[in-house]
């Protein structure tokens, strides 16, 4: 079926068809749905090339994909990826990866931009003063960020997860616990996410006259093996932590294979806190001993970004608006009071 044929059997002019598919904002919700239900049903699909020409829109989202030898496949970024990948199939939206050498990304943006090859880009993984907000803004690309960026003068578009208040109640709660030596086994921290759950567990640490020492935090990229290394690290130094706080599920993995390497158990040795991106394949209840979390889905928040986008491709969205989702505290069996 064409656009002709569709417009015909729903008695629309071509014009509200086409818009009410591209998400036009003068198009009625009723409207919208009463189309897109009907292009579902018989199974319409706009031509790529014409929908380029009737509405100057690609129907295209992008990101710029860092690459190289010390690049490694996250899956986190992958849980976060499908999230985005299911709304954007469900609305007519391709998304095309821009590989860039890692730490010259800039130049990849100034090529996407140039090239008017997507509608709308988001940013993943920010920084303070992240360069790349900066250069999006310069070259007047729509565009989203995945977490936020301290430091810059502006205000921009963003969705992150409230990482030093879920720190900072994971933290309380084990200092009520009794716990004055908690180790923190950090993300990457130059990247904001991490440099606030730091600073989460610094206040809760603070409000009970406790410091946060250089030898209690480990900051490595999330995976199993540095996970074990950052555990042993803490473990066996002379002042060992008796609570950890992870920044990663997959991390977590790690650290209780290093505590069983150890001849230590949990709760009653160490206790135990890690954040939960919510992965289908990997649950915080079915570890040896049920995991207590700060909890939320990566993958909701690919699938948000990528709604947020379609709305500011398509005009529905034009302001620098931010978005912080709360995170749950799940208090589960790996924790209990500091051993004596």
């Amino acid at each position: 079926m064409n656009l002709k044929q569709l417009a015909r059997m729903l008695d629309l002019s071509q014009t509200t068809v086409s818009r009410a598919l591209n998400g036009y904002p003068e198009v009625s919700e009723e409207t919208r749905r009463r189309v897109m239900d009907a292009a579902k049903r018989h199974g319409y699909r706009p031509n790529p090339s014409a929908r380029r020409l009737a509405t100057g829109k690609a129907g295209m989202i992008g990101y710029v994909l860092p690459t190289g030898s010390n690049v490694d496949i996250d899956p986190h970024f992958v849980e976060f990826l499908s999230g985005l990948g299911d709304y954007a199939r469900s609305h007519e939206l391709d998304l095309v990866l821009s590989p860039a050498e890692a730490g010259d990304e800039e130049t990849t943006y100034r090529r996407v931009a140039a090239n008017k090859q997507v509608d709308a880009v988001y940013v993943s993984s920010p920084r303070p003063q992240d360069r790349r907000i900066m250069l999006l803004r310069q070259l007047g690309l729509p565009f989203l960020v995945h977490g936020r960026s301290e430091g810059l003068d502006f205000p921009y578009p963003h969705l992150d997860i409230d990482n030093e208040g879920a720190f900072h109640e994971a933290g309380r709660l084990l200092v009520q616990l009794g716990h004055r030596r908690i180790g923190l086994i950090n993300g990457d921290d130059r990247e904001t996410f991490a440099i606030f759950r730091e600073r989460g567990l610094r206040r809760a640490l603070a409000a009970s006259g406790i410091e946060l020492a250089p030898s209690m935090i480990r900051s490595v990229v999330m995976t199993e093996e540095n996970g074990y290394r950052a555990a042993r690290g803490l473990l066996e130094q002379d002042m060992a932590p008796t609570a950890i706080l992870c920044s990663s599920l997959i991390m977590a993995l790690g650290v209780a294979r290093a505590l069983r390497d150890l001849g230590l158990s949990i709760p009653k040795d160490i206790s135990l806190v890690a954040h939960d991106d919510v992965f289908p394949w990997l649950r915080p209840e079915n570890f040896p001993v049920p995991l207590s979390t700060t909890r939320s889905s990566i993958r909701l928040a690919g699938a948000r970004i990528a709604e947020r986008l379609a709305a500011r491709i398509s005009g529905l969205e034009d302001d620098p608006r931010g978005e912080v989702w709360p995170v749950d505290l799940v208090v589960r069996g790996s924790v209990a009071g500091a051993p004596v």
